[in-house]
């Protein structure tokens, strides 16, 4: 029986906010099929800060279903995946199958890199989205083209097996250069070396994520 991984993206009202688009794409067998995507009637309206960033307006979601009307089409894949699953998963609650998150791994692979964004990832590996005409960037379907295409290059790449994809989901990711202060551009490696105090300012004043925490922690820690 082939697996079956779901490609899934939102768009919400703001970073904090609900759903106002859901799309997905499936990758059964290295291929991309299946599109799918729904307006979603958001519980808050749409900041403009979000419209400004995928150009989804209250008139168009005026007379969309809630997420709940929809969400049982994007349901029953084996494994779902999402560029930063974090934020998704969060977004998706009804979710309950296993996530694989496409910028940790790409963290995994290459930690040099200046940015994980899913297009610059794209740009970087050389992927042709195939992206279908009338799409654009920041939109759920499109954004899901785009993480479909570099999960498969990245496949090529480590031959990833799912398991292991999913326990380096699941883990912190260690990070590899400061991305802002007094120390943006160096690595965390030589911050540990010789700005030990910063590091340990920064954990204990900052409001910092997982991932940054994890990192900051193991150099300290001698990495």
């Amino acid at each position: 029986m082939m697996t079956i991984l779901r490609v899934i993206d939102t768009e919400t009202t703001s970073l904090e906010g609900g759903v106002c688009e859901i799309a997905s794409v499936d990758i059964v067998d290295g291929v991309i099929c299946n599109p799918m995507s729904d307006y979603v009637k958001p519980p808050e309206p749409i900041s403009i800060a979000a419209m400004a960033l995928h150009h989804i307006t209250e008139a168009d979601v005026a007379d969309s279903p809630p997420i709940d009307a929809v969400i049982d089409r994007y349901l029953g894949a084996d494994v779902y995946v999402a560029h930063n699953a974090k934020f998704d998963r969060s977004k998706l609650p009804q979710i309950t199958a296993p996530w694989i998150c496409t910028m940790k791994l790409s963290r995994k692979l290459w930690p040099e890199l200046e940015s994980h964004g899913n297009q610059f990832m794209r740009y970087h590996l050389g992927v042709n989205a195939n992206v279908p005409e009338g799409l654009h960037a920041h939109r759920a379907l499109y954004d899901c083209y785009v993480t479909a295409a570099v999960l498969i290059e990245i496949n090529r790449h480590a031959r990833f097996t799912i398991a292991q994809m999913r326990e380096i989901t699941s883990l912190p990711s260690l990070l590899h250069t400061m991305r802002f202060g007094k120390h943006k551009g160096t690595t965390f490696e030589k911050i540990g070396a010789t700005d030990r105090g910063y590091l340990k300012w920064c954990l204990a004043n900052m409001d910092l994520d997982e991932d940054q925490k994890f990192t900051m922690q193991h150099y300290l820690q001698g990495g």
